[in-house]
Parts: C-alpha cells; sequence; structure tokens
C-alpha cells in the first residue's frame, strides 16, 4: 500500500505544529497539506489528492461538521478536538477516530493504525468494474481498460482499449465514481487513468496507447504528485 497522504486542518497554530511532528514520525502517513483556514483546507483538498484528514472541529470560518458536510464522504477523518460533545455527530459522518486535546502520541499512533487498517480493508475490496448506459444498453467497463474520460457538453466519452461509451453523465460525477487511486482529472475536460500514462510533458500527457492529452494549468501540480 501506498502511504496515506494525510491534511491537517485546525485554527491552532501550535496544534497544526504537534500533529505535524506526530505525522513525520511514522512512515505509512505522508503530509501533503496544513493550514489554520479551513476555507484554504477545502479549496486544496478539492483540487488535490489525499486521504485522511485531520480536523478540528471548533473553527470561526467553518466547523469541522461543516466542513465534512460539504466535502462529503469520500475522505476519511479523524478529528481533533477539545470537545468531546461533538464526537456522536462526527461519528454520522463515518469519521475513523475522535482525538480529544491534548493528544497524546500513543493516542495519536493508535488511531492512525485503525486508519491504516481502514485503508487496506478498502483497497482489498475495491472494486474492478462498473456498469454505464449508452445506446439503450448497460455495459460493464473494467476500470483497467479505461483510456481517458472526456466530457462533451452534457455527456462523457469513456475511451477504453476496445472502444468508446458515451454516456448521458458529468465529469465530477464519474470522478466519484472511478477510484482515486488509479485516476485523475488533468483538465477541466479530461480525466486519465495514471496507469496508461507513458510520457508527461510540460502542457500534455501522452497515454498507452498513443493518445495525447492536455494538462490544465490548475491540475498540473496535484499531477504532478501523484505520479512522483
Amino acid at each position: 500500500m501506498e502511504k496515506i497522504k494525510c491534511v491537517i486542518v485546525d485554527d491552532e497554530p501550535l496544534a497544526i505544529s504537534l500533529l505535524e511532528s506526530y505525522v513525520n514520525k511514522i512512515p505509512f502517513l505522508e503530509l501533503v497539506f496544513s493550514a489554520e483556514n479551513p476555507i484554504e483546507a477545502m479549496e486544496y483538498v478539492q483540487k488535490n489528492a489525499s486521504d485522511l484528514i485531520f480536523l478540528d472541529i471548533q473553527m470561526p470560518e467553518l466547523t469541522g461538521i461543516n466542513f465534512m458536510k460539504i466535502l462529503g464522504d469520500k475522505k476519511k477523518y479523524i478529528l481533533t478536538t477539545a470537545y468531546s460533545e461533538y464526537a456522536l455527530e462526527g461519528y454520522d459522518h463515518h469519521i475513523i477516530d475522535y482525538l480529544l486535546k491534548p493528544i497524546p502520541f500513543e493516542r495519536f499512533y493508535k488511531s492512525v493504525l485503525k486508519a491504516q487498517e481502514r485503508f487496506i480493508t478498502a483497497e482489498n475490496k475495491e472494486d474492478t468494474h462498473f456498469f454505464v448506459k449508452s445506446s439503450g444498453q448497460q455495459h460493464r467497463i473494467n476500470f483497467k481498460d479505461i483510456l481517458y474520460v472526456e466530457s462533451i457538453r452534457d455527456y462523457v466519452n469513456i475511451k477504453t482499449t476496445e472502444q468508446e461509451y458515451i454516456v448521458l453523465d458529468t465529469l465530477k460525477s464519474m470522478e466519484h465514481q472511478l477510484p482515486e487511486s488509479s485516476f485523475a482529472r488533468i483538465h477541466k475536460s479530461f480525466i486519465i487513468n495514471l496507469n496508461r500514462i507513458r510520457d508527461v510533458a510540460a502542457r500534455k500527457v501522452t497515454l498507452v496507447p498513443e493518445k495525447e492529452i492536455p494538462i490544465g494549468e490548475s491540475y498540473r501540480a496535484n499531477l504532478l504528485n501523484r505520479i512522483k
């Protein structure tokens, strides 16, 4: 399993520093972003790859509970707070754990081991395919066979190694249906299969078999981070 990409969101600088030091001690964790401003963190998470969010509850601009409501359940959360009364509501959002401040390292480590187990279980159970409706029929498409997905007005074109499927859907919806571990949006109109990349240039990606896809400026950093 690859390292778990972590984001820390807390309006207290000392709390962020403590969590950063904890994350950096654990080999299977990778800190990719931390922020005191939850709005800034929200923007990062929506545009970049991450797996696990250490999230404070009581923050002035946006509470941790509202943060989870906006972002949804695609990410995993460990709540870090001084207020135990929010624990029950937090578990409504399928959080992994609830850490009360001050957080000792031993308790933090136990929590991230639980997160690691959850990710490994999810990875082992990850679906290998999905079904789409195209030309009046339901088609089974294996994720590994997809080269890219292209937005075409109100439709998407799912290009596989064998054929194309024109589907009434949005690229945003496709992002949620495709496994995040293998797919990335690299342009406002394209999602690609990372396992199909042959070359990455300044402004384009070449897939196997031969197909060039443009890289959007706002997506470049995330793509480069994903293929390190």
